[in-house]
């Protein structure tokens, strides 16, 4: 699914930073041109494009209606929004395991099928590595998995994954590292990627 609106840069272009004035909370329509691509984006990666549709419009709903609380002086509005939305991801945690635990599942299963050429041996060794990494995010703590995708598939900075998730820079540190450490033991161990 592409989500498109008339203020999108053309095909190619890099995207757009932050924006020196970021919008109106009040103006529901610019905030949703201005982040709705970054959110959705995030989202899906975490609970599949269907819920994710669903969580970016309650996360534009809720930024609304809390539109108040948001104060320009203590940082970007994207991260702000990141915040809220992980909150409403928090409560499709159990889709999300199980979404990993079935990625997990099928890559495992696809992976244990001859592979009858070099081609297919190399898809087998990715389906396999595919699948530890989904069974390592599965088993991740809540907080190390949100930070660790929030600096992965959202491409977050310590300090925004800091304001999103209302927590301190070192804790942001610690548990990128730890969940860092965790996917790489899951890849070392036997049987995972060399």
């Amino acid at each position: 699914m592409t989500v498109t609106t008339q203020h999108d840069p053309p095909p190619g272009a890099a995207p757009p930073a932050e924006t020196a004035v970021p919008p109106d909370p009040a103006d529901l329509g610019a905030m949703f041109d201005a982040y709705a691509r970054d959110l959705l984006r995030y989202a899906a990666q975490r609970v599949g494009e269907q819920v994710a549709e669903d969580v970016v419009a309650q996360t534009f709903l809720v930024a609304y209606e809390q539109r108040h609380q948001y104060d320009s002086t203590r940082g970007a509005m994207l991260p702000w929004l990141y915040g809220i939305c992980g909150n409403l991801l928090r409560r499709h945690r159990r889709t999300e395991v199980r979404a990993l635990r079935a990625v997990a599942a099928a890559q495992s299963h696809a992976a244990d099928e001859v592979a009858p050429d070099a081609r297919s041996a190399e898809r087998v060794d990715a389906q396999r590595t595919v699948a530890r990494v989904a069974t390592a995010l599965a088993k991740l703590p809540r907080r190390q998995r949100e930070v660790l995708l929030l600096f992965a598939v959202a491409e977050l900075g310590y300090a925004e994954i800091a304001q999103a998730l209302g927590i301190p820079l070192g804790s942001v540190q610690s548990a990128l590292h730890r969940a860092r450490t965790k996917i790489k033991s899951a890849l070392a161990a036997p049987g995972g990627s060399r």
